[in-house]
């Protein structure tokens, strides 16, 4: 007898091709967690890595055109890009990392920092950035915590900023106890506002970002915010933001930098109290001696009620004067 081949039929699946990988897409963190309303005022895209217990790693970007974080030519990011980049960094943390409640006040204490000026030259693209955070926190109670950090901002490997900052998160509860119920939505309530000095007598070419408004002395002012501002005033608060006394002090300064053709490349400001919406709070300007001549700089001191408010040292290397570049900052 013939042997018979018998065929077995595969039940095996039609190989398939792999499905080609999607492309990896970048977005901003989620704009609580940095305390703004806007989308287009966060800075910071994609999750933190944490590399330990107390390093991490961020990414952001910065972009080309800004309302108020471009220096008057238009060819640099402002100084004040970072130290908001360093603030979202900061409040990032918080909530993504250490576990700090949305909702809870923060009551910033000092922030610090020091920018490159060549590295934040503005280009054709957007600057893509990356952000290494080291971050101390200390808990008083269950909901009590209070965070120090320091960051570096570099773009393409380059250092374009270092600073830092301290603040205290609190319940909502404990805060409105703190402010004695000052209502929150009160903003459009504003006492009324001191017309503002001419913008390019501080630096700025858009009026409604000029937040002084001159008085009868010289390097004196009363501090006068549009609360309209979109981007200092972002939403409803019951006090003058840090990052608007920030704006203060550099449009403060802007006149001793000038004559000195160069721009503040770094600052640090103190923060004692809080700065009220419907009280005048005056700003002032003294040069501060550097007995190495290594570099020169101002203090801008914020009063209000008598008290001193808010303090902001600001410097400037003295070679950068001598260089005989033209102020664009």
């Amino acid at each position: 007898m013939s042997e018979m081949t018998i065929s077995v039929p595969s039940h095996r699946p039609p190989l398939r091709r792999p499905e080609p990988t999607p492309p990896e897409t970048t977005t901003t963190v989620p704009r609580e967690f940095v305390h703004r309303r806007a989308v287009a005022e966060v800075f910071l895209t994609g999750r933190a890595t944490r590399l330990d217990d107390k390093h991490f790693s961020l990414t952001g970007q910065w972009p080309r055109a800004h309302t108020l974080f471009t220096v008057e030519d238009g060819t640099l990011h402002h100084p004040l890009l970072a130290a908001e980049t360093i603030r979202q960094a900061g409040l990032y943390l918080a909530h993504s990392e250490f576990g700090v409640p949305l909702g809870h006040a923060f009551l910033l204490h000092h922030l610090d920092f020091t920018v490159d000026r060549e590295h934040c030259r503005i280009g054709l693209a957007p600057t893509d950035l990356t952000l290494e955070a080291t971050a101390e926190v200390h808990r008083r109670g269950s909901r009590r915590v209070r965070l120090r950090m320091s960051i570096t901002i570099r773009r393409e490997g380059r250092t374009v900023a270092i600073g830092g900052g301290e603040f205290t998160c609190i319940p909502p509860e404990t805060y409105r106890r703190m402010r004695g119920g000052r209502d929150t939505a009160g903003i459009g309530g504003l006492r009324e506002r001191p017309s503002t000095v001419a913008p390019h007598l501080v630096g700025r070419l858009d009026p409604v970002n000029v937040v002084l408004a001159p008085t009868s002395r010289p390097e004196h002012w009363l501090l006068s915010p549009d609360p309209r501002n979109p981007v200092l005033f972002d939403h409803s608060t019951d006090h003058v933001p840090g990052m608007v006394l920030l704006e203060a002090a550099y449009q403060a300064a802007h006149g001793h930098f000038l004559s000195h053709r160069t721009g503040p490349t770094s600052a640090s400001a103190l923060f004692h109290r809080y700065v009220e919406l419907d009280e005048p709070c005056t700003v002032e300007v003294e040069p501060v001696a550097d007995p190495d001549g290594g570099s020169h700089g101002v203090e801008v001191t914020g009063r209000q009620g008598g008290d001193t408010v808010f303090t902001c040292v600001l410097t400037a290397p003295a070679a950068a004067a001598a260089s005989g570049r033209p102020a664009t900052a």
